[in-house]
């Protein structure tokens, strides 16, 4: 049977990174195949390349056996490929519908004004039969990561394409969403689509996959069938070395000064009544389902969104934070869940994002830059958090997601913040880059740093956390030790709204 695409021999590689080395590849009709690398194998620059968003350097792409060289992701698209990108592709400024349909918008008898009642009811049925309830007419910029999301896999859907390229889809959905999501891929199955799904969730890979292929450092390690081959076989495909542990939770008897206490705090729907205290030397994980008000209790705290009423304070003291620099003076820092919007200047270097936090610092007279003494800070953090670069001068969208991540951390560590709040810190992070974030957070721990880790993934709160703080619908339900919590126990109480005394 010939494959539905066929890629031989296939090298690319940007100024100063060699990002694929002749890489193989092939996916059949109706065929879910899992694409698997830890970040920086090169996994989405040969999505790109598939799917005409970068031209390849050597090598060969074959769609139904034959030679196809894709210039444009519309001409990639008009063979039948569309992929749904790892970062959001949106524009904030348009609806849902106009978002789905850009460039192809239904038009009236004319064909000179857009038909504004059509392009609603095609975006209406697509979501529908997504299962997905939102209203085409709603502005995306107003709408959460999880629901940017899924009009996004709108988008790909709406091409009715052959090849579907999913590159880490359900990074911000919850289970429901992604049990949706599934048996929307496995609709498309039925109807002989060939899906490549890249994500790190090893749970995802044994539930939806066919076969799998492991590329590592931008090469082609094996393709073996997913059924046949264990998790562990897969992850040392991967990772070519042994992943070490990090050291358990604290006990309760570990627990040092209070670093931070949030008293009675309001800020919008999402945030009613919370409080809670936070540990020198500690690690408090924040869980609940999306929209439970975990990332709006970490921007009120932090400035980012309005305070209605409540208190903060800091080491004993208590502290007015309006807006962010007010929370960055008092030694708190924030790792916002979108790093790419709200923690990179990506478009600038390195050794830039990681001293613009206290870039008065690094200051001559208030105005020159002194770049000795910020070469030599970016040279300190790139060593001490292992970031793969080529040199500090490299620009941040270059890297891999886990390298970015690592600048962002870098940037707050330089700042030397006492309190630090990391929400979704491995979100599309692989396993080997998700064993160093969990040494770095224990590590920083160690030192005394105060840790609020919001996560939506269970395994994670439950192996990282000291205390664990549960959510819902804007209220704390209740807080469990190290010991007490359980992904059950985690589930009744991100499920349920009156408040609960704490565990």
């Amino acid at each position: 049977m010939t494959p539905l695409i066929s890629v031989k021999k296939l090298s690319k590689s940007f100024p100063g990174v060699r990002a694929l080395h002749e890489v193989q590849f092939e996916l059949m009709a109706g065929e879910i195949h899992a694409l698997m690398g830890e970040n920086g194998a090169g996994k989405s620059t040969l999505m790109k390349i598939l799917a005409g968003v970068y031209t390849r350097d050597t090598g060969d792409i074959l769609l139904d056996g034959q030679p196809v060289a894709f210039q444009s992701p519309r001409e990639a698209q008009a063979m039948g490929v569309g992929i749904i990108h790892q970062e959001l592709q949106l524009m904030n400024h348009l609806s849902v519908a106009q978002n789905i349909f850009i460039g192809r918008e239904p038009r009236g008898r004319l064909g000179l004004f857009l038909d504004e009642d059509k392009l609603n009811a095609q975006a209406r049925d697509i979501l529908a039969r997504m299962h997905v309830k939102l209203d085409p007419r709603a502005v995306v910029g107003t709408l959460t990561v999880a629901k940017q999301q899924m009009v996004e896999i709108a988008k790909a859907l709406s091409f009715d394409s052959r090849v579907l390229i999913m590159d880490e889809p359900t990074s911000a959905l919850n289970d429901a969403e992604i049990a949706e999501l599934f048996r929307i891929i496995r609709q498309l199955k039925e109807r002989g689509v060939g899906v490549i799904y890249i994500s790190h969730k090893m749970d995802e890979l044994k539930q939806i996959s066919d076969r799998v292929t492991v590329l590592r450092d931008g090469e082609y390690v094996a393709t073996v069938a997913t059924p046949d081959t264990s998790v562990e076989a897969i992850i040392g495909m991967m990772v070519g070395r042994t992943l070490t542990d990090v050291t358990p939770p604290n006990s309760a008897a570990d627990k040092g000064d209070v670093a931070l206490e949030v008293r009675h705090l309001n800020a919008g729907p999402l945030v009613k009544n919370v409080s809670f205290t936070l540990h020198k030397g500690e690690i408090l994980g924040f869980a609940g389902l999306l929209g439970a008000g975990r990332t709006e209790v970490a921007r009120a705290v932090f400035g980012a969104d309005p305070v209605e009423s409540g208190e903060i304070v800091v080491k004993g003291a208590k502290a007015k934070i309006r807006k962010p620099s007010d929370a960055v003076a008092h030694g708190i820092g924030y790792l916002s869940e979108d790093r790419k919007r709200f923690g990179l200047a990506t478009g600038m270097d390195v050794e830039s994002n990681i001293v613009m936090s206290n870039l008065s610092k690094f200051l001559s007279l208030n105005f020159f830059l002194r770049r000795a003494q910020i070469r030599r800070t970016a040279s300190h953090f790139i060593k001490l958090l292992a970031i793969r670069t080529p040199s500090a001068t490299q620009q941040v969208r270059l890297l891999s997601g886990g390298n970015q991540q690592k600048i962002v951390i870098a940037k707050w560590l330089e700042r030397d913040c006492d309190v630090l709040f990391f929400d979704e810190p491995t979100r599309g992070i692989d396993v080997g880059a998700k064993s160093e974030i969990y040494k770095l957070l224990r590590s920083l721990a160690g030192q005394g740093k105060a840790i609020v880790m919001i996560s939506s993934e269970l395994p994670e709160i439950l192996r990282m956390s000291d205390r664990v703080v549960v959510m819902c619908e804007g209220r704390i339900t209740g807080e469990l030790s190290a010991m007490d919590a359980t992904q059950e126990r985690i589930m009744q109480l991100a499920t349920q709204r009156e408040t609960l005394k704490a565990a």
